[in-house]
C-alpha cells in the first residue's frame, strides 16, 4: 500500500469517527444545554428569561399533590338492597381500601335521583352489621367504578404542574452565584421550556456545527500527540483502526444510554477501564491514558453532570494505567480490577458526600453498578486474545506463553536443531540485555530470537551447529545452490509459524532477522572461484524486508554477532570488541538499518552490551590442578 494511499484511509478514519460521533450525540433536541447541580456556583455567563414560561413543580410536589387531590374526593357507591333500621353494609375490602386512602366521606346512591352522603365511620362491615342486627347480612353497597375513575382522573387533572410565571427579560443567575433548590428547579424549567419549544432547524444546524468542532477538536489533539511523542504509530493504519474502533465502541455505549435513558448514573456500569487496558497491553501507558483523556472528554459533553463524571472516570483511569503498567499475568488484570471498583466507590462516596453533605443520598444501586464494572474489567482478558485476533497485534502474556521453552515446538527444536537451538538461547540473552539497555521492548524482541531461527527445523543437517563435525551437505552443492539453501531457512521458518500460528509480529522477527544482507561465505567464495566475472548478488542475497523497529534491528545485530563470535580464533577483550564493531558497521554500511528508528547513541550502547556479554560468556577459566600422587 502507498504511503499516500495508507494517509488518505487514516485521515478518512478518524473524520468517520467524528461523523458518527456527532451523529449519535444524544442532546441535539436540546438548545439548553448547561450542566448544574444544588449547591455548586454557576459556571455560565448570566442567564435571563428569553421568553416567558412557567416554573414547574418537581415530580415529587406533583405526586404528592396528586395523592392529596384523590384524598379529597367522595367515592361513589350504589345501593344494591335495603336493610333494616337503612344501615348500609360494605365490604372488609372496600372498607379497607377508603381507610387506607383516607377517604372521609363516601357518596351513595339510593335511588334514581337521590345521593346520600355518609361519613366513612358511619359504614358498617359484615362483621359489625352481625353484631348489631344479631344476623348475617352480606353488603348492600358496591362502589360505581365507572364514575369513581371519572373522579380520580379529574381530580389528577386538576392538580397543576406549574406554581409560577417568569417573565421574558427576568434575570435568573450570574457566573459565581451558588445554585438554590429555587433556582435549580427555574432553570430545569427553563431546560424544558427549551424542549418542548420547537426549535428551528437552523439551531439545530448550529447546535451540530459547534459539537462536531468540538469532538474534532479532541481527536485533532490526540493525533497531535501521536504525531509528536508517537510518529511510529501516528503514521499506522492498523493502529489507526484500533483507537478509533475502541473509542467508538464506548462513545457508542455511553451515547445510547444517555439517549435512551438519560441517566448518568448507568454510566458507572460502562467498563471504561477497557480504553486503558487495551491500549496499555498493546502499546504503551502513557498512549493509553492520552486515549483513555480524549475519550471521555468525548462523552462528558453529553452527561447531564460533567465534573462528577469527569473526576470519577480520571481518577480510575490513572488506577487502571498505574496498576496494569505490565500484564505479564492474567491475576494482574483482576488485581487491577479490583483496584478500579475500590476508586469508582471512593470517589462516588466521597462526591456525594461534600455534594449534598449526608450520607443519605448515596444510592446502594450505584455500587451494584460498580460492582458489575468490576466484572467486566475481569473479562477484559477475553477482549484482549479477541483483539489479538482481529489486529495481528500481541500481549504480554501472550509474549510470555511463547517464550516457555517447554512447548511442543521449542521441544522439538531443541531434540532436532540443538545447536542452533543453543544459539537461539545465546541470541536471545544478547537481544534482551541490548533491548533493556536502549528502553525497547525487551519481552518481544526475547520471543522473536528464540523463533528467528525456526525453519532450520525443516532441514537442520544444512547448518554447521548441528553437524557435530560430520559431513556437511553444503559442501556437495554450487556455491548458488549452497546460497539458496541457506536463504530458504527464512521462508521455511515462516512456513511453520503458519502453521503453528505464531503471532504475526512474530513472524516479521523471522522475515527480517537477515534483512536483505548477503550470504557472505557463499558469496564471497563464488566471486573468489569466478575472478573478474560479475557475480548476480541477487541469487546469494536474502529476500528480505529490512528491519523497521528497534527491536527487530536488534535481534539482526544479536544474530550476526552471536554466530561470528562461535568462530574467533581466540577470545579476547580485544578480539571480541573488533568483531562485534565490525559485524555491526558491515550491516550499517549494507543499509539494513536504514528503516529503523535507530539513533547513534542506540547503536553504540548495543555495541557496548554485545561485547561485554561476549567477555563474560568466553572468559578464560583457570585450570584446575591435578592431585599429586
Amino acid at each position: 500500500m502507498s504511503r499516500t494511499l495508507k494517509t488518505i484511509l487514516i485521515l478518512v478514519t478518524y473524520v468517520a469517527l467524528s461523523v458518527l460521533t456527532v451523529y449519535l450525540f444524544p442532546r441535539y433536541n436540546n438548545a439548553f444545554n448547561y450542566h448544574f447541580e444544588v449547591g455548586k456556583p454557576w459556571g455560565y455567563d448570566l442567564v435571563t428569561a428569553e421568553f416567558d414560561f412557567p416554573i414547574y413543580k418537581t415530580d415529587a410536589e406533583i405526586q404528592q399533590q396528586q395523592q392529596e387531590a384523590i384524598r379529597s374526593v367522595t367515592p361513589c357507591f350504589n345501593k344494591t338492597a335495603e336493610l333494616p333500621n337503612g344501615i348500609f353494609v360494605i365490604s372488609l375490602e372496600d372498607y379497607d381500601k377508603l381507610n387506607t386512602g383516607g377517604y372521609k366521606r363516601v357518596s351513595i346512591r339510593t335511588g334514581k335521583h337521590e345521593v346520600t352522603t355518609l361519613p366513612v365511620g358511619e359504614l358498617m362491615t359484615p362483621k359489625s352489621a352481625y353484631e348489631c342486627l344479631g344476623k348475617q347480612c352480606e353488603p348492600n353497597i358496591v362502589p360505581d367504578t365507572l364514575a369513581n375513575k371519572h373522579l380520580y382522573q379529574n381530580a389528577v387533572e386538576s392538580v397543576s404542574q406549574t406554581f409560577g410565571l417568569v417573565q421574558a427579560g427576568e434575570r435568573i443567575i450570574d457566573r459565581g452565584e451558588i445554585v438554590t433548590a429555587q433556582t435549580y428547579q427555574i432553570l430545569t424549567s427553563l431546560a424544558r421550556a427549551y424542549q418542548e419549544k420547537n426549535i428551528t432547524r437552523q439551531q439545530t444546524i448550529y447546535v451540530q456545527i459547534g459539537y462536531l468542532a468540538l469532538i474534532m477538536l479532541l481527536i485533532a489533539l490526540f493525533v497531535l500527540y501521536l504525531a509528536i511523542m508517537r510518529p511510529n504509530l501516528f503514521g499506522q493504519l492498523r493502529a489507526t483502526l484500533f483507537f478509533c474502533l475502541v473509542i467508538a465502541i464506548f462513545i457508542t455505549a455511553s451515547f445510547l444510554i444517555l439517549r435512551f435513558t438519560a441517566d448518568d448514573t448507568l454510566l458507572y456500569i460502562v467498563p471504561f477501564a477497557w480504553l486503558g487496558i487495551l491500549t496499555s497491553v498493546f502499546y504503551d501507558s502513557r498512549t493509553a491514558l492520552a486515549l483513555h483523556v480524549i475519550t471521555l472528554l468525548i462523552v462528558s459533553l453529553a452527561t447531564p453532570s460533567p465534573f462528577p463524571f469527569l473526576f470519577t472516570q480520571m481518577v480510575a483511569a490513572i488506577v487502571v494505567i498505574y496498576s496494569l503498567r505490565k500484564m505479564t499475568q492474567r491475576a494482574h488484570l483482576a488485581h487491577t480490577a479490583l483496584i478500579a471498583g475500590a476508586a469508582y466507590a471512593l470517589v462516588y462516596t466521597a462526591l456525594t458526600l461534600t455534594t449534598t453533605g449526608s450520607y443519605s443520598h448515596l444510592q446502594p444501586r450505584i455500587y451494584l453498578f460498580i460492582a458489575a464494572n468490576v466484572v467486566l474489567i475481569i473479562c477484559a482478558y477475553g477482549v484482549i486474545y479477541l483483539f489479538e485476533r482481529v489486529f495481528g497485534l500481541v500481549s504480554d502474556v501472550t509474549l510470555l506463553e511463547l517464550t516457555n521453552v517447554n512447548s511442543d515446538l521449542m521441544h522439538r527444536f531443541a531434540e532436532e536443531a540443538p545447536g542452533t537451538f543453543q544459539h537461539t538461547l545465546q541470541v536471545s540473552n544478547l537481544a534482551t540485555e541490548a533491548a533493556k539497555k536502549i528502553e525497547a521492548n525487551s519481552l518481544l524482541v526475547r520471543t522473536g530470537a528464540l523463533y528467528h531461527d525456526i525453519g532450520k527445523l525443516m532441514a537442520p543437517q544444512n547448518f554447521t551447529e548441528n553437524q557435530q563435525g560430520g559431513d556437511n551437505p553444503l559442501n556437495r552443492m554450487t556455491n548458488t545452490e549452497a546460497a539458496r539453501t541457506v536463504i530458504e531457512h527464512v521462508s521455511n521458518g515462516l512456513a511453520l509459524a503458519s502453521k503453528h500460528r505464531l503471532p504475526q509480529i512474530i513472524r516479521s522477527f523471522i522475515a527480517s532477522h537477515h534483512g536483505t544482507s548477503l550470504v557472505r561465505y557463499f558469496y564471497n567464495s563464488e566471486a573468489n572461484a569466478h575472478p573478474g566475472e560479475k557475480i548476480d548478488e541477487s541469487l546469494f542475497r536474502y529476500p528480505g524486508p529490512k528491519p523497521t523497529t528497534k527491536e527487530m534491528a536488534i535481534l539482526m545485530m544479536a544474530d550476526a554477532v552471536e554466530a561470528r563470535s562461535r568462530s574467533l580464533k581466540e577470545y579476547t577483550e580485544e578480539s571480541i570488541a573488533e568483531m562485534v564493531n565490525q559485524m555491526i558497521d558491515s550491516q550499517i554500511q549494507d543499509g539494513q538499518f536504514s528503516e529503523t528508528p535507530l539513533s547513534f547513541s542506540d547503536v553504540e550502547a548495543i555495541r557496548e552490551v554485545f561485547t561485554s556479554k561476549l567477555i563474560a560468556i568466553h572468559h578464560q577459566r583457570i585450570a584446575y590442578p591435578t592431585l599429586n600422587k
